[in-house]
C-alpha cells in the first residue's frame, strides 16, 4: 500500500510540474526549473522510443493560421477556465458542508456525479493539454485519471463507513463521473467495461494529437528551400517571408555559415517579438519577465484568447515592423 501511495504522489507531483512549466518559463525561477526538467526532456529526445514525448502537437508560438486551429485555442482556455471554476465550486459546497457539519454533499453538481470535483480537473487538463501542446502532457493527463479513478474509489469506501444510511443509496442512483444512464450506455458498471473505456479514451487522445499535429503542420506559414524550411511566427508574414527568403539565402554572410551536410529550421519574426529567447540564445534580452508584467500577460492570454489570435499580443506594440530571421540548425 506504502508503494501505491507514494507512485501515486510522483504521478501528481510530475503532472503539476508540467501543467506549471509555461508558468515557470515567463517567470525570474526559469533558468532553476530548466536546469532541472530540460536534461529530463533531453533524456526522452535521445531515443526513438520516446522522442516524441518531449515534442508538440498544436501551435504553442505561432498564430494558429486558420479558423479551426483558432478554435482549437479558444477551446483550450475555455476548457481551462471551466474546470477551475467548477473544481472551485464544488470545494466551497464539500468545505462549507465540513464547516457546518451538514455531512455529506448531495446538491449541486453532486446530485447527478459523485465526483465532480475530479472531472473538473480532468476538463481543465484537457484545456491545458492544449495551451501547453506536448505530447508528454497529454500522456501524463491519462495518468492522471487513473489516479482520480483510484482516489475516488478510496474516497467512495471511507463514505460507505462514515455515512451508511445515505451513502450506500446516493451511489445507487448517481454516476461515478457522468451521470448513471451515460455511464452504463458506456459499460462503465463492470470492470472490462471501465478498462475498455479507458483504453478507448488513450487512443482517442493520443491518436487525436497526432492527428492534429499533422493537420497543424499541413496549415502552417512554411517556406521550403534545398535545406531550409522557414516558419513565419504570424501568417501575416508569410508573403514577406516567400518574397525574402530567397534574397536572404543569396546573402554571403548567409551562406557562409550553411552547411550542406546540415538541415536548418528558420524562424521568419519581428525584431520585437517578445519570446525570442524560447527559440535562439538572446543573452539578456527579450527576458520577459524582465520586460512585461508576466503574470498579468499570462493570465490575459488565458483569459483572453480572442485577443492573441492576430499575434499582436505577442509584440511590444501593434505596429508592425520588419522581421528578422533566426536560424536553428535540425540535429
Amino acid at each position: 500500500m506504502s508503494r501505491t501511495k507514494a507512485a501515486l504522489s510522483s504521478a501528481i507531483v510530475l503532472y503539476f510540474v508540467i501543467c506549471f512549466e509555461i508558468l515557470i518559463m515567463i517567470s525570474p525561477f526559469a533558468g532553476f526549473f530548466y536546469s532541472a526538467f530540460n536534461p529530463f526532456l533531453l533524456g526522452l529526445a535521445k531515443y526513438r522510443a520516446t522522442k516524441w514525448l518531449s515534442c508538440f502537437f498544436f501551435t504553442h508560438m505561432v498564430v494558429p493560421p486558420n479558423d479551426f486551429l483558432k478554435f482549437i485555442r479558444i477551446m483550450g482556455s475555455f476548457l481551462f477556465v471551466l474546470g477551475v471554476c467548477l473544481f472551485f465550486i464544488c470545494a466551497v459546497q464539500v468545505y462549507t458542508s465540513k464547516f457546518l457539519k451538514r455531512g455529506a454533499v448531495l446538491s449541486g453538481l453532486y446530485r447527478w456525479i459523485r465526483h465532480p470535483q475530479y472531472l473538473s480537473l480532468s476538463l481543465a487538463g484537457v484545456g491545458l493539454a492544449i495551451l501547453w501542446p506536448r505530447f508528454l502532457v497529454v500522456v501524463l493527463w491519462l495518468a492522471m485519471v487513473l489516479v482520480y479513478y483510484m482516489l475516488s474509489k478510496d474516497e467512495e469506501r471511507r463514505m460507505a463507513k462514515q455515512y451508511p444510511e445515505t451513502y450506500q443509496e446516493y451511489r445507487a442512483r448517481t454516476g461515478m463521473f457522468l451521470p448513471k444512464k451515460l455511464e452504463h450506455s458506456f459499460g462503465f458498471s463492470s470492470a472490462a467495461g471501465k478498462a475498455s473505456l479507458f483504453l478507448m479514451i488513450s487512443i482517442a487522445a493520443v491518436g487525436g494529437t497526432f492527428l492534429l499535429r499533422a493537420y497543424t503542420v499541413r496549415h502552417l506559414p512554411l517556406w521550403t528551400g534545398s535545406n531550409v524550411v522557414a516558419l513565419a511566427m504570424f501568417p501575416e508574414d508569410r508573403q514577406m517571408m516567400e518574397h525574402r527568403m530567397p534574397e536572404i539565402l543569396g546573402l554571403q554572410q548567409v551562406r557562409s555559415q550553411l552547411k550542406d551536410n546540415e538541415s536548418y529550421v528558420v524562424y521568419f519574426l519581428p525584431t520585437n517579438y517578445v519570446m525570442q529567447g524560447l527559440i535562439a540564445d538572446t543573452g539578456g534580452n527579450w527576458q520577459l519577465y524582465k520586460k512585461h508584467h508576466s503574470l498579468v500577460r499570462f493570465v490575459d492570454w488565458i483569459f483572453h484568447p480572442f485577443s492573441h489570435l492576430g499575434g499582436h499580443m505577442c509584440r511590444y506594440s501593434s505596429q508592425h515592423i520588419t522581421p528578422n530571421t533566426t536560424w536553428v540548425p535540425l540535429r
